[in-house]
């Protein structure tokens, strides 16, 4: 097999709460286990009593017999450490974690703890916003297409992620900076002139970005329509924004390089993603 195609979620783990979204958390869950046939580890960072495991075993009991599939795991400490040391430990391809609505419920942002764990871990994470006890089809994902070492692979594993979800339509977007274009635009001329050159670097993304599509096997790309669009404004920004617009099912980003000094003072493009989640997000790693 192409070393390419060796990213499938073998092993998906959850860390939950005890709160009232814990049976939709577990629901979606477990369909993610069936869509990527996989294993579940579900974490409860907190004191194991009889109460809460029965819970859990009554929550999980109508999604599978095989008691080797579904691990349950208590552990107390700090949560951050807890989830990222536990993925490492049973090699997790996949952490899943909820984000938080704010007050008018129509927006949603990503905690103080889930945000540590999405920067630190060592695996893919999904951002869900409206976890849910029925099924939520996904027919539209969109995929950062920026210029970026990553970026290819990224977009390889979102078309095995699009087959396993049953995606119909996947859109990649080119964000490029208004600073690229270095034109400011005061008279019919140089409104001609900032036109052209956007169109120009327009294409020049789409070229790249095409080249990589030809490195995907035909098998992974069959019964999904293939969009590129390329967008200017700020990075991270633009992409949440358009996929807000389109109503993507699930947004799809490289995941940010290790924080540093740096990144405290210039906002990575991830920060504007999970300041205000547009939709699902799977930041892939």
């Amino acid at each position: 097999m192409n070393e390419l195609f060796n990213h499938k979620f073998n092993t998906i783990l959850i860390g939950v709460a005890f709160s009232p979204n814990l049976k939709n958390n577990i629901f979606e869950a477990m369909r993610m286990v069936d869509f990527f046939d996989s294993k579940l580890i579900i974490v409860h960072v907190g004191e194991k009593t009889q109460e809460k495991e029965e819970k859990i075993k009554e929550l999980i009991s109508g999604f599978s017999e095989d008691d080797e599939k579904v691990t349950i795991i208590w552990k107390q400490g700090d949560p951050v450490t807890v989830i990222i040391d536990t993925a490492t430990q049973h090699k997790a391809n996949l952490i899943m974690l909820g984000a938080i609505p704010r007050e008018d419920f129509l927006k949603f942002y990503i905690g103080s703890i889930a945000r540590k764990i999405t920067r630190n871990a060592h695996c893919s994470v999904l951002l869900i916003i409206k976890p849910s006890e029925d099924l939520r089809p996904c027919n539209h994902i969109v995929v950062n297409g920026l210029k970026d070492k990553k970026t290819k692979q990224t977009i390889i594993d979102s078309f095995e992620v699009a087959q396993n979800l049953g995606a119909q339509k996947l859109t990649i977007i080119e964000e490029i900076s208004h600073q690229e274009v270095k034109i400011v635009v005061e008279d019919d001329q140089s409104l001609l002139k900032d036109t052209l050159i956007k169109e120009q670097l327009a294409k020049k993304e789409d070229i790249r970005v095409q080249h990589i599509l030809n490195d995907v096997p035909e098998d992974i790309k069959s019964g999904i329509l293939i969009k590129t669009q390329s967008i200017f404004g700020k990075r991270g920004y633009s992409i949440g924004h358009y996929a807000k617009v389109v109503a993507a099912d699930l947004l799809i980003m490289n995941a940010p390089d290790r924080t540093t000094f740096l990144d405290r003072i210039f906002v990575h493009d991830i920060e504007h993603i999970l300041s205000e989640l547009p939709t699902d997000v799977l930041i892939m790693r």
